[in-house]
């Protein structure tokens, strides 16, 4: 194991050993419960799809803003053939017509040179009209439970870690460890196994494939010819073209497996999250996709951090209010630790300004027992953009990123 992974290793231990004792302190038992762990993971997966469409987009030089769009029409296609042809059709069906929308895009960016914001934002206003158009054809024909819902999907089927996870396998029932572990009470030791319970039991199979998209992307992008290739396009693109790399070909490529990701992510929640497309559903995961790519600095693991900790927050909100309080806390803690960094640094003016919202986080812990509902759900969406804008680091965007580019130079 290297160093880099003994760190990641390192913080993930301490990050569990602060949350037991927040829960041993308020009492708030879903902080660290098996369900919170697994719905945690659950939605997180459309939004690590998203961040990792947007990193191969942007390290090629084109800025995708259109993710939401993309994930717009991969949800209805999932919901649409999934229905009729089986859910892995469905995901299929998902990727491909997230690769169109992105097709569009690529078309406008890299050919004719439009503004990468205004053709982004096209695509995402065009993707909603687009599929609120068809589904209203399909209900009126009817093929459909309403105009913006589809009829439901096949589930695809799910497995645990064996021996420690539980699970069946050919007839045989495994044992479930973590789940005796997390059942004992334990300080630390049952809070580690439940988590761990919970993103390794009962997994869909696609859960698994788009976790492993992650290490996938990083050996894609830093390990093979194409990946150094499709990088230099966002980085040196004039460079890149006296080497022989054809750079509207590597951009081209970028956008397309952006929007692929994409639209597997929007099919991900019409065919597991949920068994059916229904209109709304992406709701902005596709942008919250674009902050966890800033957040991990154009880098698949820290889009995998980044997106962990929205699904976290998130799944507290749909389980348990007191636990949404307790989170608060959690955010005092993370941000007193962002000030210590900050002070070691030098960076006195931002410490000074992270320990006032750590300070005013606190106040208001002590001083509310009960959150209102509203607050209640607003709450992953605050702390998320909290953490993600008070932690951000100095980004290393691709040099050349959202810059048009023509054979012989950039214009």
């Amino acid at each position: 194991m290297n160093v880099k992974a003994l760190k990641i290793l390192r913080y993930a231990t301490i990050l569990v050993f602060v949350l037991a004792v927040i829960r041993q302190v308020t009492g708030a038992s879903d902080l660290t419960s098996v369900g919170t762990a697994s719905a945690a993971l659950l939605l997180s997966v459309p939004i690590v799809l998203a961040g990792l469409g947007g990193l191969f987009s942007e390290r090629s030089g084109v800025v995708n803003i259109g993710l939401e769009g993309m994930m717009v029409m991969g949800a209805w296609a999932g919901g649409m053939i999934g229905s009729k042809h089986g859910p892995w059709l469905g995901l299929l069906a998902a990727i491909i017509f997230g690769a169109v929308g992105a097709l569009v895009h690529a078309i406008a960016t890299i050919t004719f040179g439009v503004d990468h914001v205004v053709s982004g934002v096209a695509i995402n206003i065009i993707a909603m009209g687009l599929v609120r158009y068809l589904s209203t054809i399909l209900y009126k024909g009817g093929s459909w439970a309403g105009p913006s819902q589809s009829p439901d999907v096949n589930s695809i089927g799910t497995n645990s870690l064996p021996v420690l996870s539980g699970g069946n396998y050919f007839g045989w029932k495994s044992p479930d460890l973590l789940g005796v572990l997390a059942e004992k009470h334990w300080f630390f030791v049952s809070d580690l196994a439940a988590i761990l319970r919970g993103i390794t039991g009962d997994l869909s199979y696609v859960t698994v494939i788009a976790i492993a998209m992650v290490p996938l992307s990083l050996f894609v992008l830093w390990k093979t010819a194409f990946g150094l290739r499709l990088r230099s396009a966002g980085e040196a693109p004039i460079a890149a073209e006296s080497l022989g790399v054809n750079v509207y070909a590597m951009k081209y490529a970028g956008v397309l497996i952006s929007g692929g990701l994409a639209g597997l992510g929007g099919g991900f929640l019409a065919i597991v999250a949920a068994n059916h497309y229904q209109e709304n559903q992406i709701a902005g995961r596709g942008y919250i996709g674009l902050a966890a790519l800033l957040f991990g600095n154009y880098r698949p693991g820290g889009i995998l951090m980044g997106a962990g900790l929205f699904g976290f927050a998130d799944a507290l909100q749909l389980r348990d209010s007191a636990s949404v309080h307790a989170l608060i806390l959690l955010i005092v803690v993370v941000l007193a630790a962002l000030v210590i960094r900050d002070v070691r640094k030098g960076n006195i003016f931002k410490a000074g300004l992270i320990f006032a919202f750590a300070g005013l986080s606190l106040w208001y812990f002590l001083a509310v027992k009960e959150l209102p509902g509203q607050l209640v759900t607003m709450t992953p969406y605050i702390a998320t953009l909290l953490i993600m804008s008070l932690a951000s680091q100095r980004l290393r965007m691709p040099a050349a990123d959202g810059i048009p580019y023509r054979r012989g130079g950039l214009r």
